[in-house]
């Protein structure tokens, strides 16, 4: 008895769709931060250039702040960043921040990203990442949806659909 092999399927089939996250409530983070691995596809995008795209973020989580993801400096294109001429600033939790200006050619996003050098302990997973305000490059994406940037501009949150508020940051949240 002799049997065909079976047809090849002519259409490719599509690769299946991680489930969506559930909802989080940034009003359900802890005080102070919680710090994720996440394993999504990050990307960061300026002046017609990818900065950053990784799968190796992870997210910064505080009471009533949308996420920060912090991106490994091996997944940045450092040769677009550039120490940024003014500016430190201290979290009480994290430590000492310094900023970077994002540079292609003659775009220059000033002081886009922020890092931690040498961050207090409990923190220390976060030495060197880079974190990237959305309102100052063009185009920030987790798992290909596009990111809406946190009101204000001291936080630098990544709002995603699975992300709910009320968020601080805006005009009359910063005594909450």
């Amino acid at each position: 008895m002799y049997l065909d092999p079976l047809p090849q399927d002519p259409l490719p089939r599509p690769a299946p769709q991680p489930a969506p996250r559930p909802p989080e409530s940034v009003w359900d983070y802890p005080r102070p931060p919680a710090v994720r691995e996440d394993d999504r596809l990050v990307r960061v995008e300026c002046a017609g250039q990818v900065v950053a795209e990784t799968r190796r973020a992870v997210r910064v989580l505080e009471t009533s702040h949308p996420p920060v993801f912090y991106v490994p400096p091996a997944d940045v294109r450092m040769d677009l960043l550039f120490p940024a001429l003014s500016g430190r600033t201290w979290c009480e939790w994290k430590g000492s921040a310094r900023y970077w200006d994002v540079v292609v050619g003659d775009d220059v996003r000033a002081r886009a990203a922020w890092s931690y050098p040498r961050p207090e302990p409990g923190y220390t997973v976060l030495t060197d990442f880079l974190a990237f305000y959305p309102s100052r490059v063009d185009r920030c994406t987790v798992a290909g949806e596009e990111v809406t940037a946190q009101e204000g501009d001291f936080y630098g949150g990544w709002i995603t659909s699975e992300v709910r508020g009320p968020f601080k940051g805006g005009p009359g949240t910063r005594l909450w």
